[in-house]
């Protein structure tokens, strides 16, 4: 091989390492707090979204690596589409059970556009409810098969018994 060539393989290997690492690093503390929730650093380290007092005594957002590790998805920051798609919010502070408490919630993580295209988030609420004893796609399961039995009762075109009526109202006695 011609020492020009290798010159020339060399410089092109040493430029694509140089781009790929700048271009796909993504740190916690350089984010700002509209990309911080639900995206994970390069380290593979989940970003948290955290409030502090800045100089001026108001509180104010920062962005932080936690120590939860994402085996498959480091330098990943979620898409505008998945937050949607799946109801989150991203400048929440901290994330809890306590949303499995909705069904509203519960139907925008169990949709298809959710469940089958934001693996980001899905591994997130997968792993909190697993905290919980709670399995996500059983919990998914049921919030489905609840939306099938409303959606027969709705279509069950009168077959319903009537709810109570209630008893007129009696004139008020005048003294």
């Amino acid at each position: 091989m011609a020492p020009s060539l290798k010159l020339s393989l060399v410089l092109f290997f040493a430029c694509s390492l140089f781009i790929q690492g700048t271009v796909a690093e993504v740190l916690c503390e350089k984010l700002p707090s509209n990309l911080c929730a639900f995206a994970i650093a390069s380290s593979g380290k989940r970003c948290i979204l955290e409030t502090y007092k800045n100089e001026q005594g108001d509180v104010d957002f920062i962005c932080k690596e936690s120590d939860v590790v994402v085996e498959r998805l480091a330098g990943y920051i979620e898409t505008d589409q998945c937050v949607n798609a799946c109801g989150v919010e991203r400048e929440n502070i901290g994330i809890s059970t306590d949303s499995f408490l909705s069904s509203e919630f519960t139907t925008h993580l169990c949709s298809s556009a959710c469940y089958q295209n934001c693996p980001n988030i899905i591994d997130l609420f997968f792993n909190l409810a697993a905290g919980e004893g709670v399995s996500l796609p059983a919990l998914c399961e049921q919030q489905k098969d609840n939306h099938r039995a409303m959606l027969t009762l709705l279509s069950s075109d009168g077959d319903i018994a009537p709810g109570p009526v209630a008893a007129p109202l009696a004139a008020p006695v005048l003294y």
